[in-house]
């Protein structure tokens, strides 16, 4: 039986997608360094699920990473989640972003590569690789701006334009994710991912924007919206991202060497506060206060992935509606006090 890794094993996307493969009984092997915050929860919560193999490891340590990936098979599956996540973070620590997001991810492309052995690498990129976008024409309307020439949203040939350090991190090893496909015939596979939100995400004010909301709402923390609220982005619910990374495991020929958009799609919309907040809102039963603030660096005024290639090619297709989504979000929020403190 093939065996899963999963760096980045204990965040949130990683924590719901060893959940998924320990429910299908695959073996599995979860990697974290535990420095974000909900990491330990997150693994101690895995360890009460099922069995696996956990490595508390750092992905900027080569020879860790070299060790990690010994006894890896050709049938194997590597999910590749781990990395600093924050624009923010990254603008402030650049150095740092770099040396997780672009070093970290060339540590584990190399430790794959020196075992001989040639197992799916998925590796969890970002819109961001898309920068500002500033030459998309984008129309104003009353709670939301739009793509006036892209209903379907942006497609993967649109131009990179790596803006703020942690698209210039991102966008480096999601273009040497590609490349070790084609140089040396690595099967890997490149997911643009848009904003996936769900349970087991401790989102903070500057990653994680959903979750945060949801948090901020039900525990009476203050709210920021950073520019006017209008800035519209494609929401994913975590298990249908899951979905994608099961499916490309099962298609390892046909995605080997592509890059996808992974996102909600056309489908699945809101602006951040003119539509998400009334919506948030009516599933926590009160008005939630906010405070706006200035435009951040690189924020785009609408991001909506075009998921036509990948429904093409393999057939998926979000599943859940984002009402549906945000409202299985704020119940966990609300059963977990001893996670996020009292509830207002």
């Amino acid at each position: 039986m093939s065996t899963y890794y999963i760096t980045g094993g204990a965040g949130f996307i990683g924590a719901n997608t060893a959940r998924r493969l320990l429910e299908d009984g695959h073996n599995l092997v979860v990697a974290d360094n535990l420095s974000r915050p909900g990491a330990r929860e997150n693994l101690e919560w895995l360890q009460s699920l099922g069995r696996f193999r956990f490595v508390e490891a750092d992905i900027r340590e080569a020879e860790v990473m070299n060790a990690l990936f010994a006894g890896v098979s050709d049938d194997d599956v590597v999910i590749h989640l781990a990395g600093q996540v924050a624009v923010t973070t990254s603008v402030a620590n650049p150095r740092d972003d770099f040396e997780i997001n672009a070093g970290g991810s060339f540590n584990i492309l190399e430790a794959v590569r020196a075992t001989g052995r040639k197992p799916l690498l998925v590796y969890a990129s970002t819109n961001k690789v898309y920068g500002g976008m500033e030459n998309v024409a984008v129309e104003e309307h009353a709670a939301r701006y739009a793509y006036r020439d892209y209903p379907q949203g942006i497609p993967e040939s649109a131009p990179l334009d790596f803006h703020s350090p942690y698209g210039c991190s991102k966008g480096a090893a999601d273009q040497y994710v590609r490349d070790y496909a084609r140089i040396y015939g690595m099967p890997t596979v490149v997911l643009r991912q848009s904003c996936i939100y769900g349970p087991r995400q401790f989102g903070v004010e500057d990653q994680g924007w959903v979750a945060w909301f949801v948090i901020a709402a039900l525990t009476g923390k203050p709210v920021h919206i950073y520019g006017d609220g209008k800035q519209v982005r494609d929401l994913l619910y975590v298990d249908d991202l899951t979905d994608a990374f099961l499916l490309a495991a099962k298609n390892r020929e046909k995605v080997a060497g592509r890059i996808y958009n992974v996102g909600g799609g056309a489908q699945n919309t809101l602006s951040i506060w003119a539509e998400f907040g009334p919506m948030l809102e009516e599933l926590v039963g009160r008005p939630v206060p906010v405070e706006y603030a200035d435009w951040r660096p690189g924020d785009q005024p609408v991001y909506i992935s075009d998921i036509g290639a990948i429904r093409r090619d393999l057939g998926w297709a979000p599943a859940t509606p984002v009402r549906e989504g945000l409202a299985r979000l704020v119940d966990w929020v609300r059963n977990h006090e001893d996670l996020f403190g009292p509830m207002e």
